[in-house]
């Protein structure tokens, strides 16, 4: 077993607890010493595992049929998020939280511009009557979404309908919202 899954299993597991690299290495079935070879530390184990289900997010994001209307594409990216999150809904908490400690996004991997781009064209397609703010538009909705779905993954009992459903109200809300004109 590789050793980013290994420190997923021990996360889900057992939670911080258990989390050690002794265990980590353990799981993986290779030596702590060949651990270390490749991995300084357990924060370095948890920024490739972090790293890890990023890409995974995007990839799933990514492969996302685009739609016509702007309201099917928006359903579709969000359905995309909440399985990514409902995948391992333990994981992906602990994660949030080890992802915090470290100091936001704490791996290698950029994924800075791939969620804006993933989103510009179906966002680009709304009724938005302010084309100027697409960009800060776009950054909402991903805060939206990120911060409805990790509110759901501190919750034992998901219902991924509703959360669908939640997500879909506050971001078609957000976007058709049409606000009286700054003074």
């Amino acid at each position: 077993m590789a050793t980013v899954e290994a420190a997923a299993h021990i996360l889900e597991q057992g939670g911080f607890d258990h989390y050690s690299t002794n265990a980590i290495a353990e799981r993986a079935g290779v030596s702590i010493g060949s651990l270390y070879q490749y991995f300084p530390n357990k924060d370095a184990i948890t920024r490739a595992l972090i790293a890890r289900e990023t890409r995974l997010l995007v990839e799933a994001v990514a492969a996302v049929p685009q739609a016509a209307d702007w309201q099917d594409a928006m359903t579709n990216l969000i359905r995309a998020a909440v399985d990514h999150q409902l995948r391992r809904p333990r994981l992906a908490r602990l994660i949030d939280i080890e992802e915090s400690r470290l100091g936001g996004l704490a791996s290698d991997f950029d994924t800075g511009a791939a969620p804006t781009e993933l989103l510009r064209p179906a966002v680009a397609r709304a009724p938005l009557g302010r084309d100027d703010h697409l960009e800060e538009i776009i950054g909402d909705i991903l805060i939206i979404t990120r911060a409805l779905t990790d509110a759901a993954g501190e919750r034992p009992d998901i219902d991924r309908e509703n959360l669908e459903r939640r997500i879909r109200r506050a971001i078609f809300g957000y976007v058709t919202f049409s606000p009286v004109m700054d003074a």
